[in-house]
């Protein structure tokens, strides 16, 4: 038997067979573009898929672990459309004049280092949130998200690797 340590997103028990995800590292490109225009719409369409699928990952988790549980995906749109966020992928889309996938990912980037270099842990861990919002987008935008969705299965308990996995046997 396995054991799996680690931060539970809903609280409760979850019996099935478990699917372990390793979180692959996407290598950003960056690359110059000839219209800004089209990649600022680009990054507008993914940003509004995401809030879209986000919105049905709340409605879905109210439901079936109460609102308080699903809190984190309405706070994962309203990051999503922050302000700032978005007018920094704006910025560097138009001055750089590049693709929106790198756009993101510098954003994203600058936002968790800012993040992670706070006095306080709780803003300090908003860090991997500005991170995990910043996926959704970067998925929809090179045309994966669908893979992502159509791959799940039913019945299964689902985790990201984060940690470790053991063998309660081996104690």
């Amino acid at each position: 038997m396995q054991v799996c340590h680690g931060k539970s997103v809903f609280g409760g028990i979850a019996i099935g067979k478990l699917w372990v995800f390793a979180k692959k590292e996407h290598k950003i490109v960056r690359v110059k573009v000839q219209n800004p225009e089209e990649e600022l719409a680009r990054f507008e369409k993914a940003k509004e898929e995401a809030v879209k699928q986000l919105q049905k990952l709340y409605d879905k988790a109210c439901k079936e672990v109460g609102e308080a549980n699903a809190a984190i995906f309405e706070i994962h749109q309203m990051m999503l459309d922050d302000e700032d966020y978005t007018d920094s992928v704006h910025n560097i889309i138009t001055s750089q004049q590049v693709n929106a996938e790198y756009a993101v990912g510098v954003t994203a980037d600058n936002f968790a280092n800012m993040f992670a270099a706070m006095d306080d842990e709780y803003m300090k861990a908003r860090a991997a949130d500005v991170r995990d919002i910043s996926e959704r987008p970067r998925f929809y935008l090179k045309g994966q998200w669908k893979w992502r969705t159509e791959h799940r299965r039913t019945g299964h308990c689902y985790c990201r690797r984060l940690g470790s996995l053991r063998d309660s046997t081996a104690r």
